[in-house]
């Protein structure tokens, strides 16, 4: 895959707004936006660090408001589509794998996982029925087919939802390697092109992370299993207030060196 499908890099950026996940929460996201609108400014980059969809409430209104904020961010003078980037989270990936749900070996066990883990919420955005999921699953291979292409034309008939899906990256650097956005984790003996799954469901190495990875200053991250609210350390910077989990969504402001100039949740 080229390096400019895999990763996002926001160039010469002055500040970058890096919004946690928001899973679900459109109220939140929209009131994190709000902020962000009367804030920004020329030369400012703007970053979601994942965990977009599942979960909450209203995972269509979630798209619709990143189609709509996107539209008005672009619409500021010398501001391009490249300065806005989008990763993948955990509940992206799952949604991306639910729509091949007819290649996996094991959809019965792969299924009421995902479901497990909150996907259940972008299914009934989009207007299928979980339980109807599982039965299809006992029915085989068609039957699935028939179930994820409809969710797929549901989807793709809302507008702009299908094309920014097209848009999530794996991770986003700054161009002059300050800063690393990652939605969960990286392994910190790994390069970057090889982290694999370990950008989405993390790793224990983040945490004690006391060294700089690679060439980067810090590493930030959106998303934490403990759901313990925002961190810092020299290295890494986490930003999850658990929106999704009972929590609350944030957004930072960072410097090209990684240090918070603002952090606001809602």
């Amino acid at each position: 895959m080229p390096e400019q499908e895999k990763f996002a890099v926001l160039r010469a950026a002055r500040r970058i707004w890096a919004i946690s996940p928001v899973h679900g929460d459109m109220p939140r996201l929209r009131a994190l936006h709000g902020y962000v609108a009367e804030q920004f400014q020329d030369g400012d980059r703007l970053i979601y660090l994942g965990g977009m969809m599942g979960r909450g409430g209203d995972v269509a209104g979630v798209v619709d408001e990143l189609v709509s904020f996107r539209r008005q961010i672009l619409a500021r003078p010398r501001m391009f589509t490249i300065d806005i980037a989008y990763l993948r989270g955990q509940q992206e990936v799952m949604w991306q794998k639910l729509l091949q749900l007819q290649f996996a070996p094991n959809p019965k066990e792969v299924l009421p996982w995902m479901l497990q883990q909150g996907v259940g919420s972008t299914i009934t955005a989009y207007g299928g029925d979980p339980a109807e999921g599982i039965v299809r699953c006992r029915e085989g291979a068609l039957a699935i087919t028939r179930w994820t292409g409809s969710l797929r034309a549901a989807m793709q008939a809302r507008p702009g939802h299908y094309q920014l899906m097209a848009e999530l990256r794996r991770a986003a650097y700054t161009d002059e390697y300050g800063l690393l956005f990652v939605h969960a984790g990286i392994d910190p003996d790994r390069p970057l092109d090889a982290q694999g799954d370990t950008l989405w469901w993390g790793s224990a190495g983040f945490a004690s992370l006391d060294h700089p990875y690679g060439e980067f200053l810090k590493v930030v991250r959106g998303f934490d299993r403990h759901h313990a609210g925002p961190a810092m350390s020299a290295f890494a910077i986490t930003l999850d207030g658990g929106c999704g989990y009972g929590g609350k969504a944030l957004v930072a402001c960072l410097d090209p060196k990684g240090d918070i100039l603002d952090l606001v949740e809602a």
